[in-house]
């Protein structure tokens, strides 16, 4: 496994102050993205990553809106674009029982309680008040799967195991 995490892409310039545009792919933005953080940036084909520490953080339209106490405007982010942002895999904190970081939920095996195999967790969705677990099936078809308590029943992300309980029709 690699020693970093990947929390986002930079995908674009914002205004003249240095701001990025960043699609972030963490649950925990605002905890990550805090002023004074450390983050580092890796350019596509980049093995080392560039220290750099956040200065702002906002939200505007659906985006993480950053700038940098090393990049002080445009001119300087703009070869920023298509970076991707990651942190040290031992920055992420342990979470409390029952919650799952994405990338140790995706690429498990998911069956019912009564073994019947069902597929492999290709992708979450966050629509609102819980995820959705994209199941695809050998078949390649998409079931979407609620992570609510009365449908998953074990998760174990050691062996990258999910049992579930499916309501009737789920799996149709």
């Amino acid at each position: 496994m690699s020693n970093w995490f990947n929390v986002g892409k930079i995908v674009n310039t914002h205004g003249i102050a240095g701001e990025v545009r960043v699609i972030s792919r963490t649950d925990f933005g605002e905890e990550r993205y805090k002023p004074g953080n450390t983050l580092y940036i890796f350019s596509e084909q980049a093995k080392e990553g560039i220290a750099v520490t956040v200065k702002s953080h906002r939200i505007h339209k659906n985006f993480d809106l950053l700038s940098f106490e090393e990049y002080k405007d445009i001119n300087d982010v703009e070869k920023l674009k298509g970076f991707v942002i990651k942190v040290p895999i031992e920055q992420l904190g342990d979470l409390p029982e029952g919650e799952y970081y994405f990338h140790e939920i995706i690429g498990c095996q998911v069956q019912t309680l009564d073994e019947l195999q069902v597929g492999e967790v290709s992708e979450i969705l966050t629509p609102g008040a819980n995820d959705v677990w994209v199941i695809k099936t050998r078949e390649g078809k998409e079931i979407l799967i609620p992570y609510i308590d009365d449908i998953v029943k074990k998760v174990d992300v050691k062996n990258k195991q999910i049992w579930i309980d499916p309501m009737e029709g789920l799996l149709t």
